[in-house]
């Protein structure tokens, strides 16, 4: 056993070192939405359920924009192994005008959602704290495409550190003002759900004007800013980024929308199991955004072994990747299962909705190990630029496994919130198992071919 793992360790320390930063930026990301849950959530009940419907249906959103722009790391990471700078900042430049243009087509999808807001079937009470909370995440939607671009080139290039401190200072500035304007300290007006709004669309201009002022004028980036022109905008460019970008925005939407329709699902059971709900899903995201940052480092990796035809470094990695992840799965479940009992009393005080969180931590903690896996070989394919199976893959996963399942287990069987999260350990594993199969026929036909170009599928 010793044996088999030291083969890995040169994998082990390159992952580590690089996706560590993305870790800590991405458990910064998770600690504002504890802070955001936590407050709000001792402000108020109506509130913490009413977040937890916004902050549902805009995950999908985010995560979605979050895939499409994911088509910039392994363009990046090939052309940072083939030393061509220029044709780095062409490519960001091209992906920053993609972003922008897909931010302005989901602003137009949300507007109509927001004025048909009503036909999602949410309580009541609930439409007075939803309506203005959804504006200001709508209005905060074009910053995080933004930052995106810039954040998938600096990973790229393997400077994940950068945008590891921009990301953890617009954590601590969203922080502050939460307290300042959701219970109104000092002159501050006391804001409740409005202020903590307001506190995400600060830090979200914040981070994305930032790592644009670092860019045009740090030297350490004036490599890059040559390609970095606006009549370097090519029709080309911009097709290639849409025929990798789509792909990944529709794996991560599909994924993304098996918890966001379910939030929908849990609506219709009231107030207490939302408020409950938003509590898991804050939870969980804990988990994700570590398999996510140890995730993206493996498809940095993967598509510089790619660039290089290495073909057994690049399995050997995605290995080691995996075997990463589902490690530290171990480290973090294990810790919120013994604590399941007390964890939904630091989002709020009310007892009936901490004995349903309590209630749901099992499938929560039993879905781990396929989210891990799944996070793992989606990236390995990402860096290895095969990325329409990925769509197939999901659609199998989500929307034939996962939400069907949700549904049966919550109102046919009268689980209720129990059942709908009992549903994600079958949809996650699947979604797992069916992304390994696709990577280790991608990688065959990569070995068959003595041009590699089974890689670029």
């Amino acid at each position: 056993m010793k044996n088999y793992f030291s083969k890995y360790l040169n994998h082990y320390k390159s992952l580590v070192m690089l996706g560590m930063p993305i870790v800590i930026g991405q458990i910064g990301v998770i600690v504002v939405s504890f802070a955001d849950t936590l407050m709000v959530g001792h402000h108020s009940t109506l509130e913490l359920a009413a977040a937890s419907f916004v902050n549902t249906l805009f995950m999908l959103v985010i995560v979605f924009a979050l895939g499409f722009s994911y088509a910039l790391t392994p363009i990046v990471g090939n052309l940072f192994g083939k030393n061509d700078h220029k044709g780095i900042g062409i490519a960001l430049i091209n992906n920053v005008v993609a972003n922008i243009s897909l931010s302005l087509l989901l602003m137009l999808i949300l507007t109509v959602v927001y004025f048909n807001i009503s036909l999602l079937g949410q309580p009541e009470e609930l439409y007075p704290y939803i309506r203005p909370y959804f504006i200001i995440n709508l209005v905060s939607l074009p910053f995080i495409l933004w930052f995106n671009s810039f954040r998938q080139f600096s990973d790229g290039i393997t400077d994940t550190k950068t945008s590891m401190w921009i990301m953890l200072s617009g954590n601590i500035l969203n922080i502050i003002c939460n307290w300042l304007l959701i219970y109104g300290v000092g002159f501050f007006p006391e804001l409740g759900l409005l202020g903590a709004g307001l506190s995400t669309l600060l830090s979200r201009i914040f981070m994305a004007v930032m790592f644009s002022c670092l860019f045009l004028r740090k030297s350490k980036y004036i490599r890059f800013r040559e390609g970095f022109k606006i009549s370097e905008i090519k029709r080309s460019e911009l097709a290639a980024h849409n025929k990798l970008g789509w792909p990944l925005a529709l794996q991560m939407g599909m994924e993304t929308a098996a918890f966001s329709l379910t939030g929908i699902m849990v609506g219709w059971l009231g107030v207490m199991e939302l408020a409950a709900h938003q509590i898991l899903l804050t939870i969980s995201q804990l988990f994700y955004m570590v398999y996510y940052g140890m995730g993206a480092a493996v498809a940095v990796r993967v598509s510089y072994f790619a660039g290089q035809n290495d073909h057994k470094q690049l399995y050997d990695c995605s290995k080691a990747g995996l075997h990463i992840i589902l490690f530290i799965a171990v480290c973090v479940a294990v810790p919120i299962w013994m604590l399941s009992d007390n964890i939904g009393y630091l989002f709020t005080d009310n007892s009936e909705v901490c004995l349903l969180v309590s209630a749901v931590i099992l499938p929560m903690v039993l879905y781990q190990f396929g989210d891990g896996m799944q996070c793992n070989y989606a990236n390995a394919l990402r860096g290895i630029r095969v990325v329409k199976p990925l769509m197939t893959n999901a659609f199998i996963a989500y929307f034939v496994v996962s939400l069907p399942l949700s549904y049966i287990f919550g109102f046919v069987f009268n689980w209720r919130l129990l059942g709908i999260w009992f549903a994600f350990p079958f949809g996650l594993t699947c979604a797992g198992i069916l992304y390994y199969i696709c990577f280790r026929r991608s990688l065959k036909r990569a070995y068959n071919s003595d041009s590699g170009h089974g890689l670029s599928a």
